[in-house]
């Protein structure tokens, strides 16, 4: 994997052209032997290399609009472009009427002079952690590729699309750990901002109230950076936290609860490389973090939010839906109007609660998936996907529900299963997140 700053250093000193980046990332996307096929819905090759001159010629004339300018970059299939439909993995929007403009973070993107390479592949409308994907085929986690494992979703071709090095960065959405979890899967850094912060106009909802627009990448400065300028911010470099003294605390309870061996094993060497890098790892209960799962125990604020969108479409289109997507949307028919705003309420009593309780820390660390990547064979019968897609969720669905910035840092080993250890921020705390989660990750990394 490169860096988005590895390849605008190279721009930089004339060592690349964003033409020749465009050419190299399109070579693998379109490579027969990889996962491009199956990570992409749609590639953007002509207005990519386009775009790509447009940019050398800017950088040659001294008007390059930033130091990224050229750069390729991948985009779910869920936010809007000019011109075009937007499907979120779906047939059933196969035929939408084209966007009328880009989505903010799009434009935003292209301002900066960022180049879409393509629309990644995702869970139909976002809603699934697994990746799968029946309509267009699943791409695979690069771990035990021969085996064929889930990537993770719901932005399962946008993990892909940095693992593989189709592109430096991918932009995803994060509902119940969209980004985290396929960044888990396939040995990534993915983030999830505070929602608020990024705009969600143009980007086709799931949960109004728990989407959060998020990047993946190769390092947790590469993710900033594309966080910095999808929130309309000025990108600062990351200066990772001194490590001496900073208070993590471990969240005892479910999120620890039957945990994989090797993600207990990864997350075990974490926590003791941290506190011997002066960290003090701090494992203590959270009675509000353990009322969570009761409080989602109808499913959430997904299921209702979701139905709200898609009645009209399911009633016309009903067929061409993912049957267990379908399933879960129809659930949100079930909640009351008084079930929701009890849920409402639920939640802002929890994150006073955790706001209290977490004060004295400064993020707290846990796995961000218990499991390691299933085979995708292993989800075939519904009574399997149900217990994987839960299992997969748990840990980074809390984060949503509390609407906090978290980041899933890669903390295996080469040649290991892969392992993410989430960093969790306050809200609104993303900018403190940034420097503690870039502290954390040269720690893992052995820097």
């Amino acid at each position: 994997m490169e860096t988005v700053l590895d390849q605008a250093a190279a721009l930089a000193a004339g060592k690349l052209t964003a033409r020749a980046l465009v050419e190299q990332s399109l070579a693998r996307v379109q490579d027969p032997a990889g996962e491009g096929a199956r990570a992409f819905l749609k590639v953007h090759a002509e207005a990519a290399r386009a775009s790509a001159e447009a940019e050398d010629q800017l950088r040659a004339a001294g008007r390059a609009p930033s130091p990224y300018a050229g750069i390729p970059i991948s985009l779910k299939d869920l936010f809007d472009i000019a011109g075009e439909p937007t499907p979120a993995g779906s047939l059933a929007l196969a035929d939408a009427p084209p966007a009328r403009a880009h989505a903010p973070i799009v434009a935003r993107l292209i301002a900066a002079g960022f180049i879409p390479i393509g629309r990644t592949n995702m869970t139909e409308f976002a809603y699934s952690g697994l990746g799968l994907n029946p309509h267009f085929g699943t791409p695979k986690s690069p771990f035990e590729r021969a085996i064929g494992r889930v990537p993770g979703g719901s932005s399962a071709g946008a993990a892909v699309s940095v693992a593989d090095g189709m592109v430096a960065g991918a932009i995803g959405t994060d509902t119940g750990g969209s980004c985290r979890i396929p960044a888990a899967f396939c040995g990534v850094t993915g983030f999830k901002p505070t929602a608020r912060r990024v705009p969600r106009e143009g980007v086709l909802p799931l949960s109004v109230t728990l989407d959060s627009v998020g990047s993946l990448a190769a390092s947790v400065a590469c993710c900033a950076l594309l966080d910095a300028v999808m929130a309309g911010e000025t990108p600062h470099p990351s200066v990772p936290a001194t490590l001496t003294g900073l208070r993590l605390a471990v969240p005892l309870g479910h999120a620890l609860a039957g945990l994989d061996g090797p993600i207990a094993e990864a997350f075990g060497r974490a926590c003791r490389l941290l506190s011997a890098a002066g960290a003090r790892i701090i494992e203590q209960g959270f009675p509000a973090l353990e009322e969570i799962p009761a409080a989602n125990r109808q499913g959430g604020f997904s299921p209702p939010e979701a139905y709200a969108w898609h009645r009209a479409l399911l009633a016309e289109k009903a067929a061409l839906y993912d049957p267990r997507v379908a399933a879960r949307i129809r659930r949100g028919a079930e909640m009351s109007a008084a079930d929701y705003v009890d849920l409402c309420a639920t939640r802002a009593r929890l994150i006073a609660a955790m706001d209290a309780a977490t004060a004295p820390f400064d993020a707290l660390i846990l796995p961000t998936v218990p499991i390691v990547p299933p085979p995708i064979d292993a989800c075939a019968e519904d009574a399997d996907y149900w217990r994987l897609n839960a299992q997969t969720l748990r840990n980074t669905s809390l984060v949503n529900f509390l609407d906090r910035p978290a980041f899933s840092l890669p903390c295996h080993r080469p040649g290991e299963a892969p392992a993410g250890l989430m960093v969790v921020g306050e809200t609104m705390g993303d900018a403190r997140l940034f420097a503690i989660a870039a502290g954390v990750e040269a720690v893992l990394a052995g820097r």
